[in-house]
């Protein structure tokens, strides 16, 4: 069982492999398994750059990458919490417009009670009525005085109110404004850092010569499966045996669909995605929205140990949360990686892993 996790993971996965057992009846998502290959020993390098030197680059690369990954997630949350506030600010503008027009009318309301009382001769019809010597008038506007006065009292408090919710509204309205400006300068300033590190690390894998980058490659793909067999020596997949929920088959199919689009920070579909985005549009598209970075993917999402998940789980990784894959059975999981990237097929244990969440706990 073993050999065939690391077979599957150490072997190149296809697509159209990956589509094939997906539809295959009574899966766990798992990709078949090949004839395993035992982990190589480094080979030396084919390039005059020594390999300390080279994973020294690679380590540079890693930290580069995760460092724009945060800043994406930043970028992300910034973005999610811009869209909200527009939104609210939209709705006070709205309720402000029928507060006015509302406040109108009372005026109009109270301008025509003042028209009455001045065509009256400036006698309220309170006053006409206690001066009245006409006994059947004073029993018959009785009632009516007592409507008028209500009506009168009804009026002001109405507007005084409306007047209070206007106030209300406008002050809600400016602080949404200054909490939306601040999110806005909280977005560029993660964009900024992005890219810095994008290039920074663009600008490093410029200076290697096409050999240098095939070996730099190589090494990346040996550490990642060396921390995969970790991983999996650990026994940590020896009881895990859940199966998809009908929106996890659903969401593990979008992903799948989703096999050699670019990785592009922000993104979140059609064409291409970052690792939140496309989890996030693919548990969307399962029926299930869930909150669109990682970080707050692990934070409000319910928690499941590892050897409770099933496929359609979502997978966080690093001490900060700042990435995130789902996983597909078999110790594998789907995920946008980085910059430079495409949405592919790894292992689960391939990088640290945080803990696991299920969005349709």
């Amino acid at each position: 069982m073993r050999s065939g996790k690391r077979g599957l993971l150490t072997a190149a996965l296809t697509v159209v492999c990956a589509v094939t057992v997906l539809s295959a009846p009574g899966t766990a998502f798992a990709s078949p398994a090949p004839t395993p290959t035992p982990s190589a020993t480094p080979a030396p390098s084919p390039t005059g750059a020594p390999d300390k030197e080279l994973e020294k680059v690679r380590e540079k690369l890693d930290k580069l990458y995760h460092d724009a990954a945060v800043a994406t997630d930043a970028y992300n949350a910034a973005e999610e919490k811009a869209k909200k506030q527009s939104a609210e600010i939209v709705a006070l503008a709205k309720k402000i417009v029928e507060g006015r027009e509302k406040l109108e009318k009372l005026k109009d309301q109270a301008g025509a009670a003042a028209r009455d009382q001045y065509r009256t001769g400036g006698l309220s019809s309170t006053a006409q009525f206690l001066l009245s010597d006409d006994p059947g008038r004073f029993l018959d506007g009785a009632g009516r005085m007592l409507q008028g006065q209500r009506a009168g009292k009804n009026l002001m408090t109405e507007k005084a109110r409306t007047q209070k919710e206007l106030q209300e509204y406008a002050a809600d309205a400016s602080a949404r404004w200054k909490q939306l400006e601040a999110g806005r300068k909280a977005k560029a300033a993660a964009k900024k850092k992005i890219e810095k590190q994008i290039d920074a690390a663009e600008q490093l894998e410029s200076r290697l010569e096409k050999k240098e980058k095939e070996r730099l490659a190589q090494l990346e793909r040996q550490a990642a499966e060396k921390a995969q067999n970790a991983w999996l020596d650990t026994g940590v997949l020896k009881n895990v045996r859940g199966k998809a929920s009908a929106q996890g088959e659903k969401a593990v199919k979008y992903a799948t669909r989703q096999l050699g689009k670019p990785y592009v920070w922000g993104a979140e579909g059609p064409d291409s995605f970052d690792c939140s985005g496309l989890t996030s549009q693919a548990w969307a598209t399962a029926g299930r929205p869930v909150p669109r970075t990682s970080q707050e993917q692990w934070r409000q999402l319910e928690r499941v140990d590892v050897k409770d998940m099933r496929p359609g789980d979502l997978v966080i990784y690093f001490d900060d949360a700042s990435h995130v894959g789902m996983y597909i059975g078999d110790g594998a999981i789907i995920h946008a990686p980085r910059p430079g990237r495409t949405v592919t097929i790894a292992g689960a244990g391939s990088m640290p892993i945080l803990g696991v969440v299920r969005p349709d706990a």
